[in-house]
């Protein structure tokens, strides 16, 4: 394969997406003639930065690989650990990032989302004295004494767990509807049900946690599908603050922490194997991704990996919501297993939803028909390419596969098939870390109780 220039050598390829080519292999075979020095720092919330000294070919005939090579390597450190100022030494690469992160530029979409996030205008800065690495990870997760509250706010169910001293008392799991409803009084009123219904179980309450999808930063909601239909203006008077709001209203100063739901899926993992350094990855609607880092603390990134590059192909499939091609979001969830079906021969009634047509695969790997085994055989084969691009940008000793996704026989061929690509291709990443589906324990932890565990009480 052959890619601005640059030879791309890949032994596995997905039987049903030929045209695949893994990020990783690209950035190795570009690097390896790439000589001239350049570094990118991307800043997020609080001055922490992330910085990347890499390499480019600086010449004229390899300018569009370069300009490849740093837009994908920009917006993985945008989406995987977030940013609203990127800070660059090349004027050239300067002025490509100038020219693609504005209003109406290739990467507008990232340009308007992290500005939304992080409440500051997106900047690109030329500088020659580049900011360092520098992470504050909050230490979040573990407590499990005292009187706690988890609350677990999902698409189309809300769970609460009232836990005392480690010890799940009392669970309840209630249907509603928080993406079709614009009011935001409606998921005020139904959080403040769950805590109170918790609370009723115990003889006090002495910390909150939450578990919700969406962006969280210093427990304040900047991002969430769950408020999809409040309006704008709602949203930042209503919403912003709805968690910290639902809790100190009902039980006062109480400690309190609302964290992603991916990075919840994370703790719960480390819970359950007794370890620490954990990526969890759910593969349903959408790709939804957590970490816990080496010393068990959640790191503050926003690990939002369904908008991480992972096919390099220009024939990669668009994403609807951000415009760009070749994201995890179109690989890791239903809509890959539907994106590849239809290839593999299986028909799909286009009336039926993501889900439905999902269940329709699913139901022919479980009567083993081999139309569908190439489909998660082929998803396995991008899974392993890309979990060691993540290896080498984590480091991560565990791997939690989680999801509709990675359910019946369909996961476990699936699971087999990424295995191999990794012993194959990335032997130093199948030596690094261990794959791990959820056990008994990890059931037994649940969600809104590993949400329970957030906050540490006061002393």
């Amino acid at each position: 394969m052959n890619l601005y220039g640059i030879e791309i050598d890949s032994k596995n390829v997905p039987e049903l997406d030929p045209a695949f080519i893994p990020i990783l292999k690209f950035n190795r075979a570009f690097l390896k003639d790439a000589a001239k020095p350049v570094s990118i720092a991307v800043e997020r919330a609080g001055g922490q930065i992330a910085t990347t000294h890499t390499f480019i070919h600086g010449t004229p005939e390899m300018a569009a690989a370069d300009r490849y090579y740093i837009d994908r390597l920009v917006k993985t450190e945008l989406w995987m650990k977030g940013g609203y100022k990127v800070y660059v030494n090349d004027k050239d690469i300067y002025d490509y990032l100038r020219g693609v992160y504005c209003e109406g530029g290739a990467r507008a979409f990232d340009w308007e989302f992290m500005a939304d996030v992080f409440e500051k205008p997106f900047e690109v800065v030329l500088t020659g004295d580049i900011p360092e690495t520098l992470d504050k990870p909050v230490p979040m997760g573990g407590h499990l004494e005292g009187c706690r509250i988890g609350f677990d706010a999902g698409g189309s169910d809300r769970k609460v767990s009232a836990v005392i001293d480690g010890e799940t008392v009392f669970s309840e799991e209630v249907v509603w509807l928080p993406k079709v409803n614009p009011d935001p009084t409606y998921h005020y009123e139904g959080i403040v049900s769950a805590l109170k219904s918790a609370a009723a179980h115990m003889p006090r309450v002495d910390a909150v946690g939450v578990s919700s999808a969406g962006i969280y930063i210093n427990n304040r909601t900047m991002k969430a599908s769950l408020f999809l239909k409040v309006p704008k203006d709602l949203y930042e008077e209503k919403v912003k603050d709805i968690y910290i709001r639902a809790i100190t209203d009902t039980f006062g100063d109480v400690p309190y922490a609302v964290a992603n739901d991916g990075d919840v899926s994370a703790l719960a993992g480390t819970m359950s194997l007794n370890d620490n350094n954990v990526l969890g990855i759910a593969m349903g609607t959408s790709e939804a991704v957590g970490y816990v880092d080496e010393n068990g603390q959640i790191t503050g990134w926003l690990n939002e990996l369904a908008f991480v590059p992972v096919d390099a192909s220009p024939d990669a499939m668009q994403d609807e919501w951000s415009g760009d091609i070749g994201c995890g979001v179109k690989y890791f969830c239903q809509d890959g297993v539907n994106k590849l079906a239809p290839r593999a021969g299986i028909e799909l009634d286009e009336s039926l939803s993501p889900a439905e047509k999902l269940k329709v695969t699913q139901k022919l790997m479980e009567a083993d028909d081999p139309r569908a085994a190439k489909v998660y055989e082929s998803i396995g084969c991008y899974l392993g390419h890309t979990l060691a691009y993540y290896y080498e940008k984590y480091g991560f000793r565990y791997v939690l596969l989680l999801g509709r996704v990675m359910s019946g026989k369909g996961g476990d061929l699936l699971l087999e098939k990424c295995q191999q690509v990794l012993n194959d291709e990335y032997p130093e990443a199948a030596a690094g870390f261990k794959l791990t589906l959820p056990d008994e324990k990890f059931r037994r932890v649940g969600q809104s109780m590993a949400a329970a565990s957030l906050p540490e009480l006061k002393r």
